[in-house]
């Protein structure tokens, strides 16, 4: 009795179905939250000064910041760290903080709407966030790496422009896209392309959705509007302005900022012009900024 006894002790638990599974179906480790937020800083970091030796024209420098990002596992990493910062034990999913907002105009309002209105999603992760679950949109997703087929593999600022008004949407996401960005001008450039791809005010027949759409979703981390040296929110509110949004809602907590813009105006390009200007002083701040280029009338 005793040795049969040792011999259940030394078998242990039976073992669940998936950890007999081959390697290649088994579910990433999962990273810890102080070595997640390192590996997305890295990124940012030397994609910035990718970007700078780029500009520079210097290839050496370009090819080993290269081989740096490579060893930090490349874009398809990134995108994993960044999809398990979605998870609900780490701040979630992102678009549950639209759907909020969107909550006072009424599920079934929305739902009933002929034709649904359409949302683009860039730097899409999953195809399951809140705003793909919610049944009220044409959900429309894009991602310079795609981790699924739900999500077309597509630099946002080479899309092919809309032929017509079926093409456009009445709402664009940028969840943490804008900060991926490594320069301050391309920053501005891709907030002026949404233009393109919105629909024009007015278009929608309720007055009630009128409130809220055409429009744009933006989240940042939250150092790009509170500790920025040449960003804050009375300046993030002029640019924005500057392209013919209103901001509609808005939420700052210790990690991300949320914005909800609306588009008031049919402006194609910006009123005035937007420069890298030092609006914060202090050695403990960061340079994110937004450049704009545009007429002066």
């Amino acid at each position: 009795m005793v040795a049969i006894r040792m011999k259940e002790k030394k078998r242990g638990r039976p073992k669940s179905l998936a950890a007999g599974r081959p390697p290649t179906v088994r579910k990433p480790k999962s990273i810890s939250r102080k070595a997640t937020k390192t590996l997305i800083n890295s990124h940012h970091v030397l994609e910035k000064k990718k970007a700078q030796a780029i500009t520079k024209g210097d290839r050496a420098a370009e090819a080993a910041i290269d081989a740096e990002i490579a060893a930090l596992g490349g874009l398809e990493k990134y995108q994993q760290a960044s999809l398990q910062g979605q998870r609900l034990d780490r701040g979630g999913d992102s678009s549950r903080i639209l759907m909020e907002w969107l909550h006072p105009l009424g599920p079934s309002l929305l739902s009933s709407l002929e034709p649904r209105l359409r949302m683009l999603e860039v730097g899409a992760l999953s195809t399951m966030n809140a705003c793909s679950r919610s049944g009220i949109f044409d959900m429309e997703r894009i991602d310079l790496n795609s981790q699924s087929d739900g999500i077309l593999q597509q630099d946002f600022m080479k899309r092919p422009l809309p032929r017509d008004d079926s093409e456009r949407f009445d709402i664009i996401s940028l969840s943490l896209v804008l900060n991926f960005v490594p320069d301050a001008t391309g920053r501005g450039q891709m907030l002026l392309r949404t233009l393109d791809f919105l629909k024009q005010p007015g278009t929608q027949t309720s007055s009630k959705v009128h409130e809220f759409f055409p429009s744009l979703f933006v989240v940042l981390p939250a150092p790009c509007v509170t500790n920025s040296r040449y960003m804050d929110e009375a300046h993030m509110d002029s640019i924005m302005s500057a392209l013919g949004y209103v901001k509609a809602q808005s939420k700052i907590t210790q990690k991300l900022v949320y914005y909800l813009w609306v588009r008031k105006s049919s402006l194609q390009s910006p009123r005035g012009s937007f420069k890298k200007a030092e609006i914060r002083s202090g050695h403990s701040r960061n340079n994110f900024a937004v450049v704009l280029h545009g007429s002066s009338t």
